[in-house]
């Protein structure tokens, strides 16, 4: 993967990250917490690491694949020197509370089958084995958001505005991020002149994570509320919807953070591009459409008060799907590390799951 603007430092834009593997540790920044506090959480073992991506103190697709990563080699540590054969057979319930963690991101089974393979296949190496795979699915993750920072901007014109739906930066991937990259990339080449993102109710991530990601890299962005986005798109200050994904299907279906579907409706009445920008590991071949994707449903009471305090009166019920699925019709351009896609999205895919 090459830049095609080698003179464009972007690690300038690039100053936040979510996690670290440290000595016998893996230290997650608590995104709960953010933006008023920074602290770190110390994972010493793989059940940590999956509370922590149950609890959202890691979140982002990308991420929480990486986390799991380096939860399997936490795991491995605490079986010591033992035959291989012992360490698979005592490794897969471990592996699979993981995955049980958040079902609807495909990049943490995606992970977890790598580390798997991986262990099916190392002798009496297996645990540097798992060490370096958990260090390969970071590096990898870092410079295929690099590129696809890259490539997405180049469908950009010069002075554009953008508007971005919960978070996929830094925070949630190994760094610099997938849509977050993309407007990144955007602004370094000076083809960005607006960034807008939607506060991302009920756990406000763009409120809370993607403009105080932005911030910290000096780029200057506009909050609006979730509701706001269909007149902010019909103010003409808008030219492109950039979004990641947690799963895309077969035929172009894209799961994503609850909200992206009716962004994709509005911006298709106002004659606006929808972008989607993930990593390779996103793409699930092995689901046909969004119909057959499982949507997540989280606590009804994170929907009934906030910050502890409850806002709604007692009895009521409330219904919390965390993901959406975008029809594949209504989306313009699907980025990847591999290239870029349009429609028809099913044949594109097809092709490169075929070219590797």
């Amino acid at each position: 993967m090459h830049d095609t603007h080698p003179m464009i430092d972007y690690s300038r834009y690039d100053r936040v990250r979510a996690a670290a593997f440290v000595d016998d540790r893996l230290e997650l920044l608590d995104q709960r917490k953010l933006p008023f506090e920074q602290n770190f959480i110390a994972c010493r073992t793989a059940d940590d690491v999956a509370q922590a991506i149950f609890d959202l103190v890691v979140r982002g697709a990308p991420a929480i694949g990486i986390a799991a990563a380096w939860a399997v080699v936490l795991a491995a540590r605490e079986l010591g020197d033992v035959p291989v054969d012992t360490a698979r057979e005592r490794l897969e319930p471990v592996l699979q509370r993981l995955n049980a963690a958040r079902p609807t991101a495909v990049n943490l089974a995606w992970a977890l089958a790598r580390m798997r393979g991986v262990l099916a296949q190392a002798g009496s190496d297996w645990q540097e084995r798992l060490l370096t795979e958990a260090k390969a699915i970071e590096s990898e993750d870092l410079a295929a958001n690099r590129h696809m920072g890259e490539l997405g901007a180049a469908l950009i014109e010069p002075g554009s505005g953008v508007l971005t739906h919960c978070n996929t930066g830094s925070l949630a991937t190994a760094g610099f991020g997938t849509a977050l990259g993309v407007i990144r990339a955007g602004v370094a080449q000076e083809k960005i002149a607006r960034v807008f993102a939607t506060e991302t109710r009920p756990w406000l991530q763009g409120a809370r994570l993607t403009v105080w990601e932005l911030q910290q890299d000096g780029i200057d962005a506009t909050l609006i509320a979730d509701a706001a986005a269909a007149h902010l798109m019909g103010t003409g200050q808008v030219h492109w919807v950039i979004v990641g994904a947690d799963r895309i299907t077969a035929n172009g279906d894209v799961a994503n953070k609850i909200g992206t579907c009716q962004l994709a409706i509005v911006a298709r009445h106002f004659g606006l591009k929808l972008m989607v920008v993930a990593p390779w590991s996103t793409v699930d071949m092995a689901t046909a459409s969004g119909a057959d994707i499982q949507i997540e449903e989280r606590d009804p009471a994170e929907l009934l008060g906030y910050g502890g305090q409850r806002t709604v009166a007692e009895g009521v019920r409330a219904f919390n799907p965390v993901f959406d699925v975008t029809p594949a019709a209504l989306i313009d351009a699907i980025v990847t590390e591999r290239g870029v896609l349009h429609a028809p999205f099913d044949t594109g895919l097809r092709a490169m799951a075929d070219a590797g």
